[in-house]
């Protein structure tokens, strides 16, 4: 699994004319659901999403979760997260999960955040969506299941 987390002061989500999602203080997160993924991977980086330090304290650090900082997540997938790009110029995608395993691992994902006491705000899964968002810092982080849990 792969996450772009983007700390913000603000994003939002329409497809066509229609707003589907939108947030304040937070972070916007786009999530790649890899065709390695288990739903003991999906639930390990909910954890690590939450517990991550990357708001700032009253000193100004980055000290605070996002449930200590009262942000809100923006969790809108994002299956060109695992574009191979080592042949030729068009990006091949056979290591993103099909969408019948990464419906359900997506679900997964938000719903552990959710249970984590996550205000959690989505986009809708295969459509065309315009992502919105003032990126606060910027403050960008990586993720990768594979890299990053221990």
């Amino acid at each position: 699994m792969r996450l772009v987390v983007q700390r913000v002061t603000g994003a939002s989500v329409r497809v066509g004319d229609r707003h589907v999602a939108r947030i304040g203080d937070g972070a916007l997160v786009l999530a790649g659901i890899g065709t390695a993924d288990t739903p003991e991977i999906v639930d390990r980086m909910a954890d690590k999403l939450v517990g991550l330090r990357y708001f700032r304290d009253s000193e100004g650090r980055t000290n605070l979760a996002i449930a200590e900082a009262g942000g809100a997540l923006l969790v809108v997938s994002q299956f060109t997260l695992y574009a191979d790009l080592r042949r030729g110029r068009r990006p091949g995608f056979t290591d993103a999960a099909l969408p019948e395993t990464a419906v359900p691992q997506l679900d997964r994902f938000v719903g552990r955040l959710r249970e984590g006491g996550m205000d959690v705000q989505t986009g809708e899964f295969g459509a065309e969506m315009t992502v919105e968002l003032v990126n606060d810092g910027p403050f960008t982080l990586v993720i990768d299941s594979e890299r990053d849990l221990a």
